[in-house]
């Protein structure tokens, strides 16, 4: 069902998959205004910005609103062939790097903020939208329930999952007339919610400066808005030019002075646990968006820059940054004992163990009483930002030795992290990094045994190994081994050796399972669907050959926390 079939409340309430019965309870017996959460977060300009953040059934119902309007939004440009690059918040693929791009390294950089933006979208312009707009033309009672599910107080919230989207659907019109005005003084434009950027390499514009403005400001406020004059900038090759706060000279960037706040919070951060936001104590997670976010530029720099090799070895300064945010927040003050596998399903096999096994091992898993599993140690996803980073592909058992790397001083072309933050940090280490292999020690071709060789294990270390299955790599450091036991008088075992005969011979759709890559694909499934069969049968499945692994690993998590502690 589309918007062109909708006509009735319960129409609305059958596009969104809900009851009839709720939505009339969100509209008229709950009251839609009781369902929002009000809080403020702080501007990055100073001060605070107020969220009004919808809950319980109005979330549920908002985003599945968003998610119908953007489907809709998504048909209606493909139908009509459009591909708009006027909008760039809010909109899939596009970001505040895409809308500086379009006016990177001009001329002349024209910007005008838009004054109390979410406010000019009041309850009578939404329901006038969805009522008089061609692509929805709704009937005014069903566009009253539409502007009734979406507004706060007579308003779109900042907050609300659906206000993105209306807003750029309302902005429609007003981008176009925009744009007209743009191409007669031979301009360049984009919106960015509130801001709306203009750029030439027109040297003449300056002398059709107001003309233009006059024109633009009467369009405005004719779409409902008012310029922000307080905001209006006019910016020159030869001084810096920003867009939506980045810096658009030549190549897209943060303001140097932001760059080194942030790296100061950073530096406060590995010293004394803590940092100053904004007046306020920030968090890690804070600091690694505003980390991440300097890195998104790197590499949107990098992708275009391919006069230069851009890998773990050939970091800048701001790169390296990052990669020592990275090696603290997630191997040195990390909150949870981090578990680092040889391949994502080892992870799987791991979690449905501890789930069967749960009431053995609290320290490790918990189940909540609406029957959810928490689990107390964290699982390493090797994503892309590891694989840059830290050399870590996102499979295999090598990015073991390259991420031991960066705890000692073995290879001078990583930089020992450990070593830096023991050294100037106050923060007590909390937890262990364990490292878990397939036990392959006997057979010099399989990663334990090249991991073991890599660092130099001493030969009482490795009889200890073989006997207890667990071992400190690093003295005074939080680096832990863990291998799995023998089983059935094996000289070596994979973890899906841990599994009984019945397990893995487990048939599923004509094929029998093999760990092998080269394996006959008529005849056998791999690890990932054998990974994904156990994931979804965990309480069936018989993990007692689990249990000497993950024994070892509450045993290194308690005396780690007893030495150190």
């Amino acid at each position: 069902m589309t918007f062109e079939y909708v006509c009735t409340r319960n129409d609305l309430a059958d596009l969104l998959e809900i009851p009839h019965g709720k939505l009339t309870h969100v509209l008229y017996v709950a009251k839609v205004d009781s369902f929002y959460k009000i809080f403020e977060i702080p501007k990055k300009s100073g001060g605070t910005r107020k969220i009004c953040a919808p809950t319980g059934d109005l979330k549920q119902i908002q985003e599945k609103l968003y998610s119908i309007l953007l489907h809709h939004q998504q048909f209606l440009r493909k139908q009509n062939n459009i591909r708009t690059n006027i909008s760039h918040a809010f909109e899939k693929g596009k970001s505040i790097i895409t809308n500086g791009e379009v006016h990177r390294n001009k001329r002349i950089v024209v910007n005008i903020d838009l004054q109390d933006f979410f406010d000019s979208f009041h309850f009578g312009r939404v329901c006038g939208f969805f009522e008089k707009n061609r692509d929805f033309a709704l009937p005014h009672e069903l566009a009253i329930v539409m502007a009734q599910l979406t507004c706060y107080q007579g308003k779109l919230p900042q907050g609300a999952p659906t206000s993105p989207i209306i807003t750029n659907y309302i902005c429609q019109t007003f981008d176009m007339r925009i744009i007209r005005i743009a191409k007669k003084y031979h301009l360049d434009y984009t919106r960015y919610a509130d801001d709306l950027s203009f750029s030439t390499n027109d040297k003449k514009f300056i002398e059709q400066w107001e003309p233009f403005y006059n024109e633009l400001t009467h369009e405005v406020e004719r779409a409902g808005f008012k310029v922000n004059t307080k905001k209006t900038s006019v910016q020159y090759r030869d001084s810096r030019q920003t867009v939506t706060g980045l810096v658009i000279n030549k190549k897209l960037s943060v303001d140097h002075r932001y760059y080194k706040q942030v790296r100061a919070m950073a530096d406060s951060l590995y010293k004394t646990g803590c940092f100053d936001n904004n007046g306020v104590e920030g968090t890690v997670s804070q600091l690694e968006g505003k980390i991440a976010f300097i890195d998104q530029l790197d590499k949107y720099n990098n992708i275009k820059d391919v006069s230069q090799q851009h890998s773990v070895f050939c970091l800048n300064g701001r790169e390296k940054q990052y990669q020592k945010f990275l090696f603290y927040r997630y191997f040195f003050a990390h909150e949870k004992p981090v578990i680092v596998t040889e391949g994502k399903t080892d992870i799987k096999y791991i979690k449905a163990a501890l789930k069967n096994l749960y009431t053995e091992y609290p320290e490790l898993i918990e189940k909540t009483p609406e029957g959810h599993f928490e689990f107390k140690v964290s699982f390493l996803k090797r994503s892309k930002r590891f694989k840059y980073f830290f050399h870590m592909s996102q499979d295999g058992a090598d990015a073991m030795k390259n991420l031991y790397n960066f705890f000692s001083d073995k290879n001078p072309k990583y930089t020992n992290y450990f070593k830096v933050f023991s050294g100037c940090s106050d923060k007590n280490l909390c937890n262990p990094v364990i490292l878990i292999f397939d036990n392959e020690l006997s057979n010099k071709c399989k990663p334990l045994h090249s991991f073991v060789s890599h660092i130099e294990l001493s030969s009482s270390d490795k009889d200890k190994l073989k006997e207890d299955l667990c071992i400190k790599i690093i003295d005074e450091g939080n680096l832990f081994l863990v291998t799995n036991q023998l089983v059935d008088g094996k000289a070596e075992c994979e973890i899906e050796d841990l599994f009984d005969e019945t397990t893995r011979n487990h048939v599923i759709a004509g094929k029998t399972f093999s760990s092998n890559d080269k394996a006959d694909k008529e005849k056998h499934y791999g690890k990932e669907i054998f990974a994904n069969f156990i994931q979804s049968n965990y309480k069936s499945i018989n993990f007692d050959n689990f249990r000497p692994m993950l024994n070892n690993i509450v045993k290194v998590i308690a005396e780690f926390a007893g030495t150190e502690g």
